[in-house]
Formats: C-alpha cells, sequence, structure tokens
C-alpha cells in the first residue's frame, strides 16, 4: 500500500508562486506514473500535470503548460509542483495520485494523499 502526503499549499497573491510536495512511502511503483489534480469548490477534480517515476517524462494540462513544472525526487521518493505566476482561478485542493500508467484520468489512479488547499487571492 502506498500513502503520500502533500504539503507546500497555502494563501498567496495573484502572480505569486508556490511549491507543492507529495511525499510517497510504502510499497511504491517503480515504474509508474505520478500526477496532480485539482479541485475547485463545485467543480470536478481535474487533471493538472503527471510525471512518468523513471524517465522523468511529464505531461501537463493546456491551463498549466508555462506557469506549472512538475519534477521528481527518486530518492526521496517525493514529487514536485513548482506554481508560478499564479492566479486566483488556480484555487483549489490539489491532489498527488499514483498510477500503474499514464492518464489524464483520475479513475486510472489508485493511491491518493489527502489533498493541500491552494488559495490565490486578486
Amino acid at each position: 500500500q502506498v500513502q503520500l502526503v502533500e504539503s507546500g499549499g497555502g494563501l498567496v497573491q495573484a502572480g505569486g508562486s508556490l511549491r507543492l510536495s507529495c511525499a510517497a512511502s510504502g510499497r511504491t511503483f517503480s515504474g509508474g506514473v505520478m500526477g496532480w489534480f485539482r479541485q475547485a469548490p463545485g467543480k470536478e477534480r481535474e487533471f493538472v500535470a503527471a510525471i512518468r517515476w523513471i524517465t522523468g517524462t511529464s505531461y501537463y494540462a493546456a491551463s498549466a503548460k508555462g506557469r506549472l513544472t512538475i519534477s521528481r525526487d527518486n530518492a526521496k521518493n517525493t514529487m514536485y509542483l513548482q506554481m508560478n505566476s499564479l492566479e486566483p482561478e488556480d484555487t483549489a485542493v490539489y491532489y498527488c495520485a499514483q498510477a500503474k500508467s499514464f492518464s489524464r484520468s483520475d479513475r486510472e489512479y489508485d493511491a491518493w494523499g489527502q489533498g493541500t488547499q491552494v488559495t490565490v487571492s486578486s
């Protein structure tokens, strides 16, 4: 069983930056994929970015390109999401998750963290 713990959320002004972390422990999928999703109030959870754990190949939602960067530290079993030029529309609970293969659908991810709140004020 994989345990995922997010951290790094908070309140930031529009145009600011935050870096989210996701620490993985327990049994991990060495050949798997880890991703970030977010859910704003009243909206469905949506894909933000994902990264293949071994190769580092990354994938982004269109809204994330150019502003968000996903990365991982294999030695620390930790994934990161660097978020720059934040906008009020980025306000959401951000979740990290793990899957056996890449997908933009949250149904394909079988391990989830508890989420971390990101609030961007205008």
